[in-house]
């Protein structure tokens, strides 16, 4: 009698040790973590076109990823994109004349912002933002630019 309850404990356990382990999990995957507090500073940057980006995109310096996009919104006074990101606080020492590319993994891939550091000796804190910045290339516009020369050209 005294074995079956060891056991029944045991696996009472184990079963509620791999339901916090899969809450934990799903709360990672889902970013949902931030919301008891985070470990984050918040970065903006205006681009004239954003072209397919979205929010939680990744956000890279050197080609590792730094951070996410948290909001993408219109600026109808400056007629630009405002896009804010989030930035892990491990990395502290971005310089202010960083500036901000909006790049495209691979030839169709996902949209992302790729971070180009500066020289400034003063670096990005929270309510920073970057103020050079250099937006998405689109596809379309540099097929219609190639073919409008080519028409020129041919003339």
């Amino acid at each position: 009698m005294h074995n079956s309850r060891t056991l029944e404990l045991m696996v009472g356990l184990f079963v509620a040790l791999g339901m916090a382990a899969l809450l934990m999990l799903s709360l990672k995957v889902s970013n949902l973590s931030s919301l008891w507090g985070s470990n984050e500073y918040e970065v903006s940057a205006y681009f004239s076109n954003v072209g397919g980006l979205k929010v939680k995109s990744p956000v890279k310096l050197g080609g590792v990823k730094i951070g996410s996009i948290s909001e993408i919104n219109y600026d109808d006074s400056k007629y630009q994109a405002l896009v804010k990101m989030k930035i892990n606080a491990r990395y502290t020492k971005i310089p202010q004349d960083t500036s901000a590319v909006i790049y495209t993994a691979g030839l169709l891939g996902e949209q992302y912002i790729g971070l180009e550091p500066g020289g400034d000796e003063q670096f990005l804190k929270n309510g920073s933002r970057v103020s050079l910045t250099q937006s998405a290339v689109i596809l379309e516009q540099l097929i219609s630019r190639v073919l409008y020369q080519f028409a020129e050209k041919s003339k």
